[in-house]
Formats: structure tokens, sequence, C-alpha cells
């Protein structure tokens, strides 16, 4: 067997970076029957190379959660250069997804596992009247907001708390969890404990009306766990409840005490960082073929 040979039965772990606009799917995880990011992403890698790995997230957006820089990873045994992968998926994906980079990588590496920390951001107008064009990326709230206390009650979010309270209450998630990625942890599956690095309000002047961004960077978040941090901030902002019961809500460990879910709309994944040893910076381009040109 030939050098070109053995090398073209090795796996070569991908990563991915991509956006998308995450209206008109359900999620990125793949439901049978169903429009998904991460289904769309597993569909183009077939039939661009013939193989359908499972594309591993770095977490799961939901229905109409957005992306500004989602991470994939996933392993192939078609040698393919970085730049024919990365143009041909955005030749053969829809145009509400678009993979930003695409890169081999230790074998090591996995999209969630190898994740440090996350950055969310949740986007709420401030308008009288939203623009039909800003309505998919946006929470419109015209009710009287004291901005002071929003940013009182994100400071409270910082540090390491369990947030079992902003999480979703949904008994079956972490059975469907595994069932989709059979490698997952239980205990990161259930553990409601979290690091927030930071969380903060910042006003974005805009001709048709302000917007309020809450911005949130994290070591991981759990199943719904940001809409409901806005929900509860917002609740404070409007005095709905008082700023100084969020360690209470905190301290409860009960989806009942805090606020309402912030719709999806609102919501991008803004960016994921790794530890820079799990890349593999140089790649062997001689065991690289091109695609044929039907493909790229």
């Amino acid at each position: 067997m030939n050098d070109f040979s053995q090398n073209a039965l090795e796996l070569h772990t991908w990563k991915l970076t991509l956006a998308y606009d995450g209206t008109d799917f359900r999620g990125w995880q793949v439901q049978p029957g169903l429009p998904t990011v991460q289904g769309e992403l597993q569909a183009a890698l077939g039939r661009i190379t013939g193989e359908t790995p499972l594309p591993q997230g770095s977490g799961r957006t939901d229905a109409g959660v957005h992306a500004l820089a989602q991470v994939a990873s996933f392993q192939l045994k078609a040698p393919i250069p970085p730049e024919n992968l990365h143009r041909a998926l955005n030749r053969t994906l829809p145009s509400s997804i678009r993979i930003l980079e695409t890169k081999t990588v230790r074998s090591t590496f996995h999209a969630r596992h190898s994740a440090r920390a996350k950055t969310y951001e949740y986007r709420v107008f401030r308008g009288e009247i939203c623009s039909p064009f800003l309505a998919r990326y946006v929470y419109p709230c015209p009710w009287q907001m004291d901005v002071e206390i929003l940013q009182a009650c994100a400071r409270m979010f910082e540090g390491e708390h369990d947030f079992l309270s902003f999480a979703a209450t949904d008994p079956d998630i972490t059975n469907r969890s595994l069932a989709a990625s059979p490698e997952a942890d239980p205990a990161e599956e259930t553990s409601a404990i979290r690091t927030i690095y930071s969380s903060t309000w910042e006003q974005w002047p805009d001709e048709a009306g302000d917007q309020l961004v809450y911005r949130v960077r994290g070591n991981g978040f759990l199943h719904h766990m940001v809409r409901n941090l806005v929900g509860t901030m917002l609740d404070a902002g409007r005095g709905l409840i008082r700023a100084e019961e969020i360690p209470a809500i905190l301290a409860a460990r009960s989806r009942s005490v805090a606020g309402p879910t912030a719709p999806a709309r609102g919501l991008f994944l803004c960016s994921v960082e790794y530890d820079e040893n799990d890349f593999r910076h140089k790649a062997d381009m001689n065991s690289y073929v091109v695609l044929d040109k039907d493909h790229i």
C-alpha cells in the first residue's frame, strides 16, 4: 500500500466555525423530518464527501436561536484541503448557514468537551415600532426600563452559582441529549453549577430606537439559561420584582421562582473559546486531494 492510500484511510478531525440565522430551524440538534442546523451540515458533508459523520456542536442552540460563531467538530476519511471543503460547504448549504473557517485539528479535539468558555448575546429592541427587517433578531420591549437595575442584576450572576432556578424544566432533556450524543457525560448534563466570568448590559443607539444588549461569558450554560436570566432581569427592570430578590431566586433552585423565558429570536451564540494546544496548525498538504470541480 503506497503512502497516499495509507493516508486516505486515516480519519482527519475537523473544526468548523459557522454562523447561522436560526429563525427557520428547529435548533441545532438533528430531529427526524425537521430542519436543523446539524442535520443540514451532515447532509452537506454527505453530498460532498460521501461520508455522513454527525457534527458535534459546542452547544445545542434552541429553535430560533442564532449563532455568530458556533463551532462544530467531526471526522472524515476523505483527504480534502480545508479551503476546498470550506468552499464546497458554502456552495451546498442553505444561505442561512455560512461556514466562516475550516481547519484540521488534533484528534482529541471535541467542539463541546474541549470548550473553555462561551459568550452569548441577547438583544432587546426599545423603540416603538420594530422594523420587519430587524424583528427576527430582537425582542421588542416598549415598556419603561431601568437600565441601572438591569446592570445590578447582571452583576449578581457573576461567579460560580447553582443556576437550577434558571434551567428549563424538562425532565426528558438528559435522555434526549444522551440519545443524540452517546459520548455525553450524564453528570455534565445534570449539574446546574456554572461559572459566569462576566455579565453586563450595553446600550446600542439605533436610528429606529435603542437596543439593550445583554452579554454573558461563562464556562457553560444550561438549557434556556440565558433566556431565563434575561426574562428575570427584564422583570426587575420593569419593577415587577426587586433586584435584591436575585440571590434568593438563585438559592431557591426552583424554576418557578424566576422570571419568564425570553423569546429565542433575540439570542445569539457569539463565540466559543478553546485552548490553542487543542489545534494542529500545520497540515500535511501532500496528503490532500482536490474535489471534483462540480462540488467546489
